[in-house]
């Protein structure tokens, strides 16, 4: 789902009572979100478990190289004889924290210029909205290699890179929001009866496009996982000998032969993406009335 069909959603209030049976249903009817949500609960225990699950060290070079996957390496060993299974279950540890943190940024700085842009319009709007445009002007991959490219490698420069090319989606998606609600009639009617803008914003706009903002933010943490993994892929991201999904890929691609290097690491980047995005889905569909509807005539 694109930005654009997520901010042509209406913004209906729904009680938390109804929401809840809309969960059961989705649950019921919906499968994949039952599984994403296992998936991502999984990953999410490996990484805070991490020291507790992994059979060993994913730092330590204390076995034979090249190992195929066996009872004693399930995932088999790398280059420098380190665990692969290891490194995989502390990668969570990297990818999924940075993607959260990532797409938490982007949804903070978006969601307030895109609402300061909604209500107040003007030069203010036009300057925010053409910052964005700038920025959707580039692929946000090939802006944040540039932008990673200039601060320096590592996962710290990588993250704020993606904030860059990430935050305006929040902020046009939010401004349509703002600007769709702000011409309904209980807005209208705040600010006849002399709320100030920053009450009717916290209390009259910014509960109203909560819902679709949630969905776009969980199906971005996949999208982040993935850039975070692709730059360090590319060597912009995670160094040497840091466990990190996307910096395991790019050291197994150099030996084919050994293919559980590169394999289970790209297995874990999938998993986890497509978990996010079955979860997402559905959470579009708690907040979306025309879908529950639609499940309750069937």
């Amino acid at each position: 789902m694109t930005s654009q069909e997520i901010s042509a959603q209406p913004a209906t209030y729904v009680a938390p009572k109804a929401r809840r049976s809309r969960l059961v249903v989705i649950i019921t009817k919906r499968p994949l979100a039952t599984i994403g949500g296992i998936v991502i609960l999984a990953w999410l225990l490996a990484a805070i478990f991490a020291p507790l699950i992994a059979p060993n060290d994913p730092l330590t070079q204390a076995f034979a190289p090249y190992q195929h996957p066996s009872g004693a390496h399930l995932f088999g060993t790398d280059e420098l004889g380190r665990d692969v299974l290891s490194r995989v279950i502390y990668g969570a540890r990297v990818s999924l924290p940075l993607a959260i943190l990532l797409v938490a940024l982007s949804l903070v700085i978006g969601t307030a210029l895109g609402v300061i842009a909604g209500y107040f319009r003007g030069w203010v709007d036009g300057t925010i909205m053409r910052t964005t445009d700038l920025v959707f002007a580039f692929p946000a991959i090939i802006l944040a290699l540039v932008v990673t490219a200039s601060l320096g490698r590592g996962l710290q420069n990588a993250v704020l890179a993606l904030v860059i090319v990430s935050w305006p989606v929040y902020a046009r998606v939010v401004r349509g929001l703002v600007l769709s609600i702000g011409e309904s009639e209980y807005v209208a009617a705040a600010r006849l009866l002399g709320a100030s803008s920053r009450r009717a914003i916290v209390r009259d706009v910014l509960p109203n496009f909560i819902g679709p903002i949630l969905v776009l933010a969980m199906l971005d943490i996949g999208g982040a996982v993935l850039l975070l993994s692709g730059l360090s892929f590319l060597g912009l991201g995670a160094q040497a000998p840091t466990a990190e999904w996307g910096h395991m890929v790019s050291e197994g691609v150099n030996y084919f032969q050994f293919w559980w290097m590169s394999t289970f690491p790209s297995l874990a980047i999938f998993t986890v993406v497509l978990a996010f995005n079955f979860v997402g889905d559905s959470l579009r569909d708690i907040f979306d009335p025309r879908v529950v509807g639609s499940d309750r005539r069937s």
